[in-house]
């Protein structure tokens, strides 16, 4: 077996839980011979291991060298069976599946009224959860069954059955294409974040335009429009209108509490929707509505129906913990943040393997904000040089680039003058390779080089002249995005009024809520 199998079955192994453990022993002791057979002698001696280790796993068991691919591929499989028969993972998904699979034996065995009873009800049961794939599926089997056997025991058998195969197929295609154009959209999204120029924002409109599909609203169900809500919404965040984010992501949540059935089947997506509806929030500046949706998530996370798996478990720590440093953000409550952090950090090495580097940086990124905004700058260069000297990052250009100029900042205000110049350098090399050279970016390279020879007496004149400067750029549809990874105006206003960057920005926030 290659390295990637052996790994595979190692962590599918240590992925397990005590009583996943225990129901595979009472699966493999079902037959008195397995209970002394090599597959389980490989799992015993594997559970152990803190690491993947060929010598000890040959040295504990009477598995040869030559035989240990074959019996690893079949212990792989049989806990893979063991998994399906549990209880927690019987979703319903699986239970379709299953039930298309005992119509299918049904027909094998020549009993066609059995088994178009069962396929009938179980068609019934995925139309319900929009579980429209194995839909066509079942249909597929319905017209083979007819085509052998006719069954005469419903009137224009033949023609219902082309009738509902030609509305699930025009569903389907449009589902399709939906699916296609909210991906498309969304690597778009983690590549170069934000459009940055108009011929950016005009090349995304084009991608949209040209991927949308032809339908009618009335005639789509369920996942048809959770696909429309979803491409709406990564072409409104590309684009900066997150009034519009604000809006699909409320129908994307409503949608959800009308269809309160199939939060168990899609607990993924409820989930992105609560954590999208936070995200236009945030990027609105609406505090107290941001506070009272992310305790809804709190709550929502704890709903039954949301199943209780390690997926979810995963993220829902990526959702509520970035909307809890975002909140911080708002409010302007950047001390006594270290008990958040710590705690990040503990949640990112347990969830590792199932977080993408993407978002491990992102949390990266926001914590060093949070340190810059209580001031504690050696906190912030710790963290941003994790984003920084992470080569083999290639998502959010704009992440990577807003880190550097920060960089350069939390530098400035720690009194690493000293750096200052060889940061510069590099940070302007990198902004145009990326081509990310912009002008908020570029007045903030031009004054920070100049700074070391400015006297004391005429700094403050100096950060004026950067802030009237910047000003003009805040509203501006594509240099303002500078000003949504780092609050710059409320930096240079504290340095202007020398006061500390979070009080600052909590008394804008403050005003806000007024």
């Amino acid at each position: 077996m290659t390295n990637d199998l052996s790994d595979n079955l190692f962590s599918l192994i240590k992925s397990l839980s005590p009583s996943e453990k225990r129901q595979f022993s009472l699966y493999v002791g079902r037959i008195g011979v397995n209970t002394d057979s090599k597959f389980l002698n490989l799992f015993k001696v594997m559970s152990k291991l803190k690491k993947y280790d060929e010598e000890v796993i040959l040295k504990n068991t009477r598995i040869s060298k030559k035989q240990l691919s074959n019996v690893k591929a079949h212990l792989y499989r049989q806990i893979l069976i063991s998994l399906r028969l549990n209880p927690s993972h019987q979703s319903m998904p699986v239970q379709i599946r299953e039930q298309l699979d005992f119509a299918i034996i049904l027909y094998r065995k020549g009993l066609y009224k059995q088994s178009l009873k069962l396929l009938d009800k179980v068609k019934a049961t995925a139309i319900y959860y929009e579980e429209k794939n194995i839909a066509y599926e079942i249909l597929d089997w319905e017209k083979i069954i007819e085509s052998q056997y006719i069954t005469r025991s419903i009137n224009n058998r033949a023609e219902t059955l082309i009738e509902q195969t030609e509305e699930l197929t025009n569903l389907s295609v449009i589902a399709s294409k939906l699916s296609n154009l909210s991906l498309h959209l969304y690597a778009i999204f983690l590549k170069m974040g934000y459009a940055r120029t108009e011929e950016e924002a005009l090349q995304v409109k084009r991608d949209f335009e040209n991927g949308l599909p032809d339908y009618n609203f009335a005639d789509l169900g369920f996942r048809e429009k959770l696909w429309l809500y979803k491409a709406y919404l990564w072409y409104s965040f590309i684009r900066q209108d997150f009034l519009a984010c604000f809006r699909y992501a409320s129908k994307w949540n409503e949608l959800f509490n009308e269809n309160k059935h199939l939060i168990p089947v899609h607990p993924v997506s409820y989930l992105k929707g609560n954590h999208y509806l936070l995200e236009a929030l945030f990027y609105l500046n609406h505090a107290s509505v941001f506070e009272k949706v992310l305790k809804d998530l709190e709550k929502n996370l704890k709903d039954p129906r949301v199943p209780d798996d390690d997926n979810i478990a995963a993220l829902s720590f990526l959702y509520l913990y970035s909307n809890k440093l975002n909140l911080r953000f708002m409010k302007g409550e950047f001390a006594g943040g270290d008990k958040l952090v710590e705690k990040i950090q503990k949640k990112i090495k347990k969830y590792k393997s199932r977080i993408d580097e993407h978002h491990i940086m992102v949390f990266y990124y926001k914590i060093a904000c949070l340190y810059f905004g209580d001031g504690n700058n050696k906190k912030c260069i710790e963290f941003l040089k994790k984003i920084i000297n992470n080569k083999s990052l290639e998502m959010r250009e704009d992440l990577m680039c807003f880190a550097r100029i920060l960089n350069l900042v939390a530098h400035y205000e720690a009194g690493l003058d000293y750096h200052l110049e060889r940061l510069i350098k590099s940070t302007y090399k990198f902004l145009i390779k990326m081509n990310d050279l912009h002008e908020v970016q570029l007045e903030m390279i031009k004054f920070l080089r100049h700074l070391p020879d400015v006297s004391p007496l005429e700094i403050k004149a100096e950060f004026r002249k950067l802030h009237h400067t910047l000003q003009a750029y805040e509203d501006h549809p594509y240099e303002r995005r500078a000003f949504l990874y780092l609050d710059i105006i409320s930096w240079l206003e504290s340095k202007i009024e020398n006061r500390p960057v979070g009080e600052v920005i909590k008394e804008k926030a403050l005003q806000v809520a007024r």
